[in-house]
């Protein structure tokens, strides 16, 4: 869509949008019942595992100046990549709904005008950020991102300024609350490169980018954990309405959903782009923008856990091929129409990651399927090199 070449600034602003997010705080909600300091263990460890991988990622789109569904072909062909770019498409459109029916929701609890009406303004905000353009945003960009700073630095003063609510409930195990930490980062996973493929150095960039993303994501987390122990509300819209933040308020939520949001909405588009090569991403990415805020008008989403779980349970073996495939065995299956040993070793990377939903590590289930499937994928294709050899 944009070829300008991005500078570090300008990525880590995308992430730090990113970043900010009222899904990240309802996810950090969820470790409550774990108490502070083990919740902030859980996050911390959740994000790093999480943000190495993202940082990976980026680097892999940032060197081939590829999008993130186009760097796929590299490990699965040109129809694995078009498989790929299809469920990622999906899952984007899925994001974007649920992303504004959030911001939506939590909006409605501010000002209460009906969530569907609040699911039309933030979906059209979002509109404008697609129709304005990633490299053109420039000073709206910065301006909203420097509100949101100061704005969260408020509502953690309100939140954190009287911790005499700390109580654990002990009935979150410390695995499930690492998998809850690194869910977040995941799911940007099969998206970094479409934003680190024009940076002007993608090395940098993408750790730019991981590391914005890293220490916004674990603040948001804390703040909903905090909100959660710390006063008698588990809705964040209500903390914000007894701290008499009002417009405030409104504002934290409204621009935090659409500057996270519209990067859901951008690379679907860009994915949409690897599927009909003719087609524009920009256009794309408004179909969906407007079928996310028809879904987020339309269905109920408050449970989301099933969706973060089949989200990882796709791409985290995709991207543990990759990073195989990529920085040890520097395997390129661009010309191949399907890499069929890399497909088969990422159907067992999927089995294996829904086998370890079950099991209780104390680092979670993603990160141990993909070590096993990245460990897996490097002996499949060593041994696969030897026969040909022979």
């Amino acid at each position: 869509m944009e070829n300008k070449k991005t500078g570090l600034y300008a990525n880590g602003l995308v992430w730090f949008g990113a970043g900010v997010s009222i899904a990240e705080i309802l996810t950090g909600m969820a470790l409550a019942p774990l108490g502070m300091e083990k919740g902030i263990y859980a996050i911390l460890l959740g994000h790093v595992i999480g943000c190495v991988l993202l940082f990976l990622a980026g680097v892999i789109g940032g060197k081939t100046g590829k999008s993130s569904m186009e760097t796929v072909k590299i490990s699965f062909g040109k129809y694995g990549s078009i498989f790929f770019a299809i469920l990622n498409v999906i899952q984007l459109v899925g994001w974007t709904g649920i992303m504004i029916y959030d911001g939506a929701l939590s909006a409605n609890g501010i000002k209460d005008i009906g969530v569907w009406i609040w699911c039309l303004v933030i979906g059209g905000l979002i509109l404008i950020w697609i129709l304005i353009g990633l490299t053109k945003l420039g000073i709206i960009n910065t301006i909203a991102m420097l509100a949101l700073f100061v704005l969260t630095i408020i509502l953690s003063v309100i939140i954190f300024k009287d911790n005499g609510r700390n109580i654990s409930a002990e009935d979150l195990s410390f695995g499930a609350a690492v998998e809850l930490s690194v869910a977040m980062p995941l799911s940007w996973l099969p998206l970094i490169s479409d934003y680190t493929r024009n940076a002007e150095k993608p090395v940098k960039a993408s750790a730019v980018s991981a590391l914005v993303y890293g220490l916004v994501s674990c603040w948001m987390y804390v703040i909903g954990m905090g909100a959660s122990l710390f006063t008698e509300e588990s809705d964040i819209a209500n903390v914000m309405v007894k701290a008499g933040l009002g417009i405030a308020g409104l504002l934290i939520i409204v621009f935090s959903t659409v500057t996270t949001t519209f990067l859901d909405a951008y690379s679907g588009g860009v994915s949409a782009g690897t599927i009909f090569s003719k087609l524009s991403e920009k256009w794309a990415a408004v179909a969906v923008a407007v079928i996310g805020t028809a879904g987020a008008i339309i269905f109920p989403m408050d449970d989301i856990t099933d969706f973060l779980y089949l989200i990882g349970s796709v791409f985290a073996p995709m991207i543990a091929i990759q990073i195989a495939d990529y920085f040890v065995m520097k395997k390129d299956s661009t010309v191949k129409a399907l890499d069929v040993v890399s497909f088969a070793v990422w159907i067992v990377g999927f089995i294996i990651y829904r086998i370890l939903m079950k099991v209780d590590m104390p680092v979670g289930n993603t990160f141990p399927c993909m070590i096993i499937t990245a460990v897996l994928e490097l002996i499949v294709i060593k041994t696969a090199l030897t026969i040909r050899k022979k």
